[in-house]
């Protein structure tokens, strides 16, 4: 039974993994200032699954500024929790 659960919990941080990689590339191209109603679309899809994941990391690892650059570490912590999360169940 318990490999069962973990082929889905891995599955499903394939997909979140998947998914973050997503918002990531959607938020360097708004950030590009890329145009076309598609991009919000992908934009507001990516950020509304990764975003309660993210946002209680964020309050306690708040991005770095660095003059008119921002490193999110919570991105970083959570995207690298997922992949260990992923080799541990698989």
């Amino acid at each position: 039974m318990f490999g069962l659960v973990g082929w889905i919990v891995g599955w499903i941080l394939t997909l979140f993994i998947l998914v973050m990689i997503g918002r990531m590339i959607v938020d360097w191209a708004v950030t590009l200032q890329a145009r076309g109603d598609w991009v919000w679309k992908v934009r507001r899809v990516t950020h509304g699954v990764t975003e309660p994941v993210l946002a209680p990391v964020r309050k306690v690892l708040p991005p770095v500024r660095f003059g008119g650059f921002g490193l999110d570490l919570a991105f970083t912590v959570v995207f690298i929790a997922a992949l260990i999360l992923r080799s541990i169940v698989w």
